[in-house]
């Protein structure tokens, strides 16, 4: 069972999985950090001065916190923006990497020559008139 979890583990595609997984997390860590820190105070700005963080609707004593909801939203659309030219700007590299070089066209086999020759043969036969 060792030996089957070893190789299943170490497979390209697990390998794969995890690395992203990794770098996901820490990419989710840098978009989370510009929405917080760069964009919403922006967006704060051209509101008037509004701080996301601090809206608020209370019920009693139940809070609400939308303010903190429009920064998670925000911050998904810019993950999932990012992502998504990442993985189109991916795809991109790949076609043009996968696209198969035109190739010669075959010769043509003894038959096809000599039908080639009988043919302008007679083309030169009609066109004199002979």
């Amino acid at each position: 069972m060792w030996k089957e979890f070893k190789a299943f583990a170490l497979k390209g595609n697990v390998l794969d999985l995890a690395i992203g997984v990794i770098i996901g997390g820490a990419f989710g860590k840098i978009v989370t950090s510009l929405v917080n820190d760069m964009l919403m105070p922006l967006f704060g700005i051209l509101m008037g001065g509004i701080d996301f963080k601090d809206l608020i609707f209370q019920y009693g004593e139940t809070k609400l916190l939308y303010g903190a909801f429009l920064q998670t939203v925000i911050d998904f659309f810019i993950i999932s923006f990012s992502i998504f030219l990442f993985v189109k700007g991916l795809n991109r590299f790949k076609r043009k990497e996968e696209e198969p070089k035109p190739e010669a066209p075959p010769e043509p086999s003894k038959e096809e020559a000599l039908l080639a020759e009988i043919r302008d043969l007679l083309k030169q036969q009609r066109q004199t008139g002979a």
